[in-house]
């Protein structure tokens, strides 16, 4: 039996068009699963919860709401308090998720940053004084960030917990609940 048609696409649930043109050139023009349960939701304001296998389009579930909220501002955020944040278990999942919306964060003059460890803080420094609308933190370097007065966390609007599991497991509960 064929699939079922989507419930709706991209440019149905008010994303950007810009957004939905670099979907479509990513090849990407039908919502996956996961994108189809918690796009709407998301995009409302409503708190989702998602789980999904690697592979499967979570990053583009909390990533594109983030995205299409930010991109109602007309202004650009302010020194060292991002807009947005993404809260990563490690520094190879952080690289990943920037990786992943950055060029839809382009095509809207919107910033990714990651704050990992094992990068330069003072690097990270300055693009937090430049201004980041979306930042991906490992709890660890955000907390030095927090604690060197180089990010405030008052201006920010929405936030990501991705893989909050393997972040429970790993330890950074008590970090994450400070955060």
């Amino acid at each position: 039996t064929p699939a079922a048609a989507p419930a709706f696409t991209f440019a149905e649930l008010g994303l950007p068009e810009a957004v939905v043109a670099a979907l479509a050139r990513n090849s990407i023009t039908v919502p996956s699963p996961i994108q189809e349960k918690a796009l709407p939701d998301a995009i409302a304001g409503k708190n989702v919860l998602g789980r999904a296998q690697t592979g499967s389009g979570k990053t583009l579930a909390f990533g594109l709401p983030i995205l299409q909220r930010l991109s109602l501002h007309t202004d650009r955020p302010a020194a060292k308090r991002p807009r947005s944040l993404v809260l990563v278990p490690t520094r190879e999942l952080a690289f990943q998720v920037v990786d992943s919306l950055q060029s839809y964060a382009t095509v809207l003059g919107l910033s990714v940053r990651p704050a990992v460890g094992g990068t330069p803080f003072g690097r990270q420094a300055d693009q937090l004084r430049r201004g980041v609308d979306v930042l991906v933190a490992t709890p660890g370097r955000l907390g030095d960030h927090l604690r060197q007065g180089t990010c405030v966390l008052e201006a920010v609007e929405i936030t990501a917990l991705d893989e909050a599991d393997q972040m429970a497991d790993m330890g950074f509960l008590p970090e994450v609940r400070d955060i």
